[in-house]
């Protein structure tokens, strides 16, 4: 394939690093003509500082890693070229702002996939085949925790920035949680949550607090907050027979961990089984790769457009309801 990079910061370089060992990489963009050329120097691309530049190359696939405000513009404008796409998450500041995208993949024929590389850390990976074996039996509810500790700054960084991210904590980390509650559970009827700024001095919310309930009385019960301290990750699915666990994402946030609670006829202590994945982060690779398998097979990628929306919608409707309480 036949890749291009528009936004050369720290998830375009893990995005390019996840590509150019079995892809080409045609050109790279960034309003920050240094970071682009820095980019290019490593991969033997074309830098440039307008994203039209990369587009007009008529890359395969087009990699969109730059702030919330310019996701949907230049995804929809790759599309509509004919190019794949894959948008880092939210993919948008809302489910409008996104659906312009949705639009001119489906014009153009091509696939768009939105970056939810947490489905790809593979405790998810093996907590999903487990749940798809029925080892969990019916699932009732889930509860997920995403914690940053913060750095000295952050309240002066983009993402602190509604113009430009959209919102607080919910549309950043809580993205994530609401798209992997999704993935398990499906779609949430029921949406209500509460959108708090408590420590940092900034107009958007630094932590977000989500109680989601699908048609059938499954509930997600969902914590994200920039005021953790210590980085944190924690999400339980709890279903009739087992419950399965998922600690740490490496890293800062802790060694990755996946612990299986069956329970016995008998009740009591479960039988316990534990996966520990100490090994560095593979699931740019492996989200890439699966992108690429969509494309060459003709199908919806995991973590399609439409996962993206119906992730947004959840973040739309909790926005609005917290401003009409």
């Amino acid at each position: 394939m036949r890749i291009g990079i528009i936004g050369c910061g720290l998830i375009g370089q893990k995005r390019a690093a996840s590509v150019e060992r079995r892809h080409r990489i045609v050109g790279v963009a960034d309003l920050d003509r240094g970071k682009a050329e820095a980019l290019a120097a490593r991969t033997g691309a074309a830098a440039a500082t307008e994203w039209r530049e990369v587009v007009d190359q008529k890359p395969d696939i087009v990699v969109v890693a730059v702030t919330h405000d310019r996701l949907a513009e230049i995804a929809a404008g790759a599309a509509a070229a004919g190019c794949h796409v894959l948008v880092e998450k939210p993919g948008a500041r809302s489910e409008a702002e996104l659906r312009p995208v949705a639009e001119a993949a489906a014009a153009s024929g091509v696939r768009v996939k939105v970056g939810f590389n947490h489905r790809f850390h593979p405790a998810f990976l093996k907590a999903r085949a487990l749940v798809d074996a029925g080892i969990a039996g019916p699932l009732m509810y889930i509860r997920g925790r995403y914690g940053h500790g913060g750095r000295l700054g952050y309240e002066r960084e983009w993402r602190m920035q509604r113009e430009l991210s959209g919102g607080g904590e919910l549309i950043d980390q809580g993205a994530h949680l609401i798209d992997l509650a999704r993935w398990f559970l499906g779609d949430f009827t029921s949406v209500d949550g509460w959108v708090p700024t408590y420590y940092w001095p900034v107009e958007v919310d630094d932590n977000c607090f989500m109680a989601l309930r699908t048609g059938a009385g499954q509930m997600a019960w969902l914590h994200a907050t920039w005021t953790e301290w210590k980085n944190c990750f924690s999400f339980e699915i709890c279903g009739r027979d087992a419950k399965l666990e998922i600690n740490g994402l490496g890293g800062s946030y802790g060694t990755e961990r996946l612990t299986l609670y069956k329970m016995l006829p008998e009740l009591g202590p479960p039988e316990t089984t534990i996966w520990e994945y100490p090994f560095p982060d593979r699931s740019f690779d492996l989200e890439t790769a699966e992108f690429v398998a969509a494309i060459e097979q003709g199908r919806a990628p995991i973590g399609d457009i439409e996962d993206g929306l119906a992730m947004l919608r959840v973040v739309d409707r909790i926005y609005q309801g917290t401003k009409s309480k």
